[in-house]
C-alpha cells in the first residue's frame, strides 16, 4: 500500500512539474512572438509593406516548426488585392495594395475542421486609422494584434493533443482596412467550409485586467456556445458576452458564411491605434490563461454531437455605414444600456464640445442609443457639418450637448 501511495505521489508531482514546464515554455514563446511582431523593425505591419511581409515570414517559420501543412494558394500564402485610400477621411483616388493571408493546417483525417484566426496587420506609421496626433511614429500594435497572433501560433502547437478535429490556422492581412483578408478567404476558401464546425477569432487579447474581464462576442451564432464557454470557465474569467455575429473583427466574415463564430477580446484601452501600444504593457499571464481556456473549450466541444449554426437577432448582413464620428473609443466591455466612452481623441468632435471619458451616450439626434449597433445607426443619420444634440448620462445627471459634426 505504501509503495502504491508513493507511486501515485510521484506521478502527481511529475505531472505537476511537466505542466509547470509547459506553461513556462508557452509564456517564453509568447514573449518572443509579441516582442518581435511589435518591434520597430516591422514598422507597424501595415498591409502590403515590407514590415508586414517580415511578420508573415515569422509566422510561417513557426508553422513549419510545429509541422503545419501549407494551406494557402501559394504554399502558406493566400494573396489578395484591395483598393484603399491613404486617408480614409478624404476622397482622394484609391491605391491598390496586395495583402497576404498566412494559412497553415493540421490534418488529423477528422470529419470536421476548426478554424483559428487572428489578424497580423496593423496601421504602420499611422497614416490611416491612427488616434495619435503627435509626430510621425511607428504604431507597433502589441495588443492589436500581435497578442492574438501569438495565441494562435501557440495553439498551433498545443492543439495537436486533441485529435478529434482538423485545424486551420489563418493569420489575416488587411483587417485594419476593413476585414479584407478574412472576407477574401471566406469567399475563396482552401478547404470545404461546409465541414467547418466553428471558428474562433482573437483580436486584442493582451490586456486582461485584474478582474479577469474577458469579452466573447458572437455567442448567439450557435445554441451551443453559452453552455460550452461557461462549462470551460474554470479560470474565474468575468465573461462579458454579446450574441451578434456581426462585429468589427474577422469572425464576421465566417459568420456570414453560416459558420458559428466567436471573437475573444480583453477590452479597449487608451493606447489603441497609438504608438504607445507596446510590448511592455502586455499581460502575458493573461494571454496564457486565454490560451488554456480556448483549449478547454475545444476539448469539451468534442462531447457535443451537433454544433448548430443560427443567425443572431437584430443584426443584418451589413454594419450601418457612417461618414462622421464623435471621436471616441467605445467601452466594448460595458454591458449596460447605452454606449459608454472609454477614451477621447484629441481635436475631435467629442473633445471640442466637452464630452468626456466615462460618459454614456444614450441618444444621438432622434435615435435612442441602447447598444453599439444603435450608436452606429445614430451616427449613420448625419454628415459632416450637420448639427444635432447628443444626450449623455454622466454619473446621475442626464445632459444634452449640442454639437456640429466635424
Amino acid at each position: 500500500m505504501k509503495k502504491l501511495v508513493k507511486s501515485l505521489l510521484f506521478l502527481l508531482i511529475s505531472i505537476s512539474f511537466s505542466q509547470a514546464q509547459d506553461q513556462e515554455k508557452i509564456l517564453e514563446n509568447m514573449k518572443i512572438d509579441v516582442t518581435y511582431l511589435a518591434s520597430d523593425e516591422l514598422e507597424g505591419r501595415a498591409t502590403g509593406t515590407i514590415g508586414e511581409t517580415k511578420a508573415a515570414e515569422y509566422i510561417i517559420l513557426k508553422f513549419k516548426e510545429y509541422n503545419l501543412l501549407p494551406k494557402g494558394q501559394d504554399e502558406f500564402y493566400q494573396s489578395f488585392e484591395a483598393k484603399i485610400r491613404k486617408n480614409p477621411h478624404s476622397q482622394e483616388v484609391k491605391e491598390k495594395i496586395i495583402g497576404k493571408n498566412v494559412v497553415g493546417y493540421i490534418n488529423n483525417n477528422a470529419v470536421e475542421t476548426i478554424i483559428i484566426g487572428a489578424h497580423y496587420d496593423h496601421v504602420g506609421y499611422g497614416s490611416f486609422g491612427s488616434l495619435y496626433d503627435g509626430e510621425k511614429k511607428v504604431h507597433n500594435g502589441a495588443d492589436d494584434n500581435a497578442s492574438g497572433v501569438s495565441i494562435l501560433i501557440n495553439l498551433a502547437n498545443s492543439l495537436k493533443e486533441i485529435k478529434n478535429y482538423n485545424y486551420l490556422f489563418i493569420a489575416f492581412s488587411g483587417e485594419e482596412h476593413g476585414l479584407f483578408g478574412s472576407s477574401f478567404y471566406a469567399k475563396n476558401p482552401t478547404i470545404d467550409l461546409n465541414k467547418v464546425r466553428f471558428m474562433i477569432n482573437f483580436d486584442m487579447v493582451g490586456r486582461l485586467n485584474d478582474q479577469k474581464t474577458l469579452a466573447i462576442n458572437g455567442i448567439g451564432t450557435s445554441t451551443k456556445w453559452q453552455e460550452l464557454i461557461n462549462d470551460a470557465n474554470t479560470f474565474d474569467f468575468q465573461l462579458k458576452t454579446t450574441e451578434s455575429g456581426i462585429g468589427p473583427s474577422d469572425h464576421t466574415s465566417f459568420y456570414l458564411q453560416n459558420i458559428p463564430s466567436i471573437h475573444f477580446f480583453t477590452g479597449q484601452h487608451s493606447d489603441y491605434h497609438k504608438p504607445s501600444d507596446d510590448v511592455e504593457k502586455i499581460n502575458f499571464d493573461g494571454m496564457f490563461l486565454i490560451h488554456e481556456y480556448v483549449k478547454k473549450i475545444i476539448k469539451l466541444s468534442t462531447k457535443i454531437e451537433k454544433f448548430d449554426f443560427q443567425e443572431t437577432k437584430s443584426d443584418s448582413t451589413t454594419t450601418p455605414r457612417f461618414s462622421v464620428t464623435l471621436g471616441v473609443m467605445p467601452d466594448y466591455l460595458y454591458d449596460g444600456e447605452g454606449m459608454r466612452i472609454d477614451g477621447i481623441s484629441k481635436g475631435k468632435t467629442a473633445e471640442k464640445y466637452g464630452i468626456a471619458k466615462g460618459d454614456i451616450v444614450i441618444k444621438i439626434g432622434h435615435i435612442n442609443v441602447v447598444d453599439m449597433n444603435s450608436y452606429m445607426k445614430g451616427l449613420a443619420a448625419f454628415n459632416k457639418g450637420d448639427a444635432t444634440t447628443v444626450k449623455i448620462k454622466r454619473g446621475n445627471q442626464i445632459i444634452d450637448i449640442n454639437i456640429i459634426f466635424q
